[in-house]
C-alpha cells in the first residue's frame, strides 16, 4: 500500500476525532438543560432572602450577620425601569448601558466587533437583558443595617456619560444614602482601549453607631436557544460554554451551567475570580487580590427557563462613625484577546478554551501571533507557519518519500509476486516481506510523518475556532473570514488536486482493485471534509499538500536519476 496506508490512517483518525466531538456533544454532559434543571431546581436553591438572587450575609467569610432583607416586590433579574432610563457610557470600545435600580450593567456592546461581517453597523452584544435573554453583572452590598443591594435604586448625576478626546478614563458615579446618614458611592471607572472596568463601593459612615457590611458581586444569566442545526460548521457547539473560577492553589475549574444547578460550587480564598465564558467572549467580575472572598454558584427556576448565578461574595467589614471604607473590583467584559488579558489578572487567559490540545495550541498560537506581527495577515501567518513546521519535519518526510520511491521501483517485481502465488495471499505476504527487509524498505515508512501531524491539525483547528483574534480575520481574494469555511470551497478543490497528484507519485502495492478505487476517492472524500471546515484550516492543509507534492516530486526524480 506504500505512502497511500498513513492517508486512510489519518483520514479514519480526523474521522474518528469529529465522531468523538460531535458525541460529547449530543450525549456528554449538557451545555444547558433548560427543561431538566427546571425541574430539578428544588426551593433549597435559593439563599435565605425575600430576593431569591440576593445572597445571604452567611455566605461570606468570618460572617455573623443576619441576612439582608429586600422587597419583594423589588426587580432582581429584571427590572422595570424603561430603556430611556438607563444611563448610557461610551468609550472608544464599549458601550455600556447601566439600570440605576442597583446600578447594574445590562448592556455591553463590543464596538471593534460586528456580529455578521455583511453588517458592520450591527455589533456583538455581550451583555444583555431583553425578552428570552439575559445576562447582566451585578453588585452591591448586605449589611445588618441599611446597604445598597443589586435591588436598590441609586441617583445618578447624568444620564449620559462619553470618553472624552484625549481623557484616558471615564468616571461614572452613582449615590444612595440611608436615613441614619450612611452614603453610598458606587463609582464605574472605565478606560481607553480596555474592556476591564474598575468598580468602588465606598462607605461613608456619616451615623452615630458602627456599620458592618459586605460587599458582593454576580454574574446572572439565561441560557438563551441556540442553533444547532450547522453542525461541524457551528463552533458554539464546540466551545465551553459555562460557569469559570479561578484561584492560585487550584487553577481554573469549568462548571456547566446544568452542574451548577445539580451541585453547586462554594469556595473561599483570595486572588481569585469569576466568569461566565462563551465563544470568543466573556464577562468577569475580579475582586481586589487581596480580599478573600466565598466564590458560589446558584440556579433560580422561573417561568421563562432556569436562571444562573456565578457570585463572590467578601467578609464583613466594618466602618466606624465619620470614617469610611472602600469596597474595590473589577468587571471585565470583552473579548479572549490573548495578549491582553493575562494582564487583566492572573489565570485570565484560562478563558481561551483549547481544550485537551491545549499543549499543542498555545505554542501554536504564540507561533502564529509572532508570524502575524511580522506580515500583518493571520492567512500569510498561517501559510508560513505551514513552512515552518514542513521545514521541522523535512528529514522525516525526506526518509517517508525515499522510502515510497523504493517501493515504486519494486512494483514491477510485486506484480511478478502476483503472479507466482495467485490467490495464496499468506505466501505472498511472506515473499514481500523477504524482498521489503532485503531491499531495506519499510512500507509503514510513511505513517509517522502522517500521525505527527495529526494533533499539530487538530490543534491549529481549535485555535483558529477559539482564537478571537483571528475571527472574521480576512486573507486574499474571496476569503474574507479564516474562521468560516471557504465559500466557494477553492481551498477543498486544490487540496483535491494535489492530493490526486500525489497519488500519480505513490505505488499502490499490494492493492486489489476495490482498495485501489477507495484510496483513488480519498481526494474527494478529505475535500468534502474540508469544504466545512474553517477556510483557515484548509488552507494550512492545502499548503502543506502543495507542499508534500513538490518535496515528493523532487525526491523521486533525484532517485530516478540517481539509477
Amino acid at each position: 500500500m506504500g505512502n497511500l496506508r498513513p492517508v486512510l490512517i489519518m483520514g479514519l483518525v480526523l474521522l474518528g476525532y469529529m465522531i468523538w466531538v460531535e458525541w460529547q456533544r449530543d450525549y456528554g454532559p449538557e451545555r444547558a438543560p433548560a427543561t431538566s434543571a427546571q425541574q430539578q431546581a428544588p426551593t433549597t436553591l435559593s439563599p435565605p432572602s425575600d430576593s431569591p438572587d440576593l445572597p445571604d450575609l452567611g455566605q461570606a467569610p468570618a460572617a455573623d450577620l443576619p441576612a439582608a432583607q429586600a422587597d419583594p416586590l423589588a426587580p432582581s433579574a429584571a427590572s422595570d425601569v424603561s430603556d430611556a432610563d438607563l444611563v448610557r457610557v461610551t468609550t472608544d470600545v464599549l458601550e455600556l448601558r447601566i439600570d440605576p435600580v442597583g446600578a447594574t450593567v445590562v448592556s455591553a456592546v463590543l464596538r471593534d466587533y460586528p456580529v455578521h461581517l455583511d453588517q458592520p453597523d450591527i455589533k456583538v452584544e455581550l451583555l444583555e437583558r431583553r425578552p428570552g435573554r439575559l445576562f447582566v453583572a451585578q453588585s452591591g452590598l448586605l449589611s445588618r443595617a441599611e446597604a445598597p443591594n443589586h435591588t436598590t435604586r441609586f441617583d445618578t448625576v447624568r444620564d449620559q456619560y462619553e470618553l472624552e478626546a484625549g481623557a484616558d478614563t471615564l468616571d461614572v458615579p452613582f449615590r444612595w444614602t440611608s436615613d441614619s446618614g450612611v452614603i453610598v458611592t458606587k463609582t464605574f471607572t472605565l478606560h481607553r482601549g480596555r474592556y476591564d472596568v474598575d468598580l468602588s463601593h465606598v462607605v461613608q459612615n456619616g451615623g452615630a453607631s458602627d456599620w458592618s457590611g459586605s460587599y458582593y458581586s454576580q454574574l446572572q444569566r439565561n441560557v438563551p436557544a441556540t442553533d444547532d442545526s450547522a453542525g461541524f460548521t457551528n463552533p458554539e457547539r464546540y466551545s465551553f460554554f459555562g460557569i469559570g473560577f479561578y484561584n492560585p492553589e487550584d487553577k481554573f475549574e469549568k462548571i456547566a451551567f446544568d452542574d451548577a444547578a445539580d451541585d453547586p460550587f462554594r469556595k473561599t480564598t483570595a486572588q481569585g475570580w469569576l466568569a461566565m465564558i462563551q465563544h470568543y467572549f466573556f464577562a468577569a467580575w475580579i475582586p481586589a487580590p487581596e480580599a478573600q472572598m466565598t466564590y458560589t454558584t446558584q440556579s433560580i427556576a422561573g417561568d421563562a427557563g432556569p436562571r444562573y448565578i456565578a457570585r463572590a461574595v467578601s467578609a464583613v467589614q466594618t466602618v466606624a462613625p465619620g470614617e469610611a471604607l472602600a469596597f474595590d473590583g473589577t468587571l471585565f467584559v470583552g473579548p479572549k484577546l490573548q495578549e491582553v488579558i493575562p494582564d487583566v489578572a492572573p489565570g485570565l487567559e484560562y478563558t481561551v478554551n483549547y481544550g485537551i490540545f491545549t499543549v499543542f495550541s498555545k505554542p501554536l498560537y504564540w507561533l502564529l501571533s509572532k508570524i502575524h506581527a511580522f506580515v500583518g495577515n493571520w492567512g500569510w501567518a498561517i501559510v508560513l507557519l505551514t513552512v515552518l513546521i514542513k521545514a521541522a519535519f523535512f528529514k522525516l518526510t525526506e526518509a517517508q518519500y525515499r522510502s515510497t520511491a523504493r517501493m515504486r521501483k519494486l512494483q514491477p517485481r510485486i506484480e511478478q509476486l502476483k503472479e507466482r502465488y495467485g490467490d495464496d495471499r499468506q505466501r505472498m505476504s511472506q515473499a514481500m516481506m523477504e524482498m521489503y527487509k532485503k531491499e531495506k524498505v519499510n512500507p509503514l515508512g510513511g505513517c509517522l510523518p502522517i500521525l505527527v501531524q495529526i494533533p499539530i491539525f487538530i490543534a491549529l483547528y481549535w485555535v483558529l475556532l477559539e482564537s478571537v483574534e483571528l475571527r472574521q480575520a480576512p486573507f486574499i481574494l474571496w476569503i474574507d473570514n479564516l474562521s468560516v469555511r471557504d465559500p466557494y470551497f477553492i481551498l477543498p478543490a486544490l487540496n483535491a488536486i494535489f492530493m490526486f497528484a500525489t497519488q500519480r507519485l505513490t505505488p499502490m502495492v499490494g492493492m486489489d482493485p476495490l482498495q485501489q478505487k477507495i484510496m483513488t476517492m480519498m481526494p474527494v472524500v478529505f475535500s468534502i471534509m474540508f469544504a466545512f471546515f474553517p477556510a483557515g484550516l484548509v488552507l494550512y492543509w492545502a499548503t502543506n499538500a502543495g507542499l508534500s507534492l513538490a518535496q515528493q516530486y523532487y525526491i523521486t526524480r533525484k532517485i530516478a536519476a540517481a539509477d
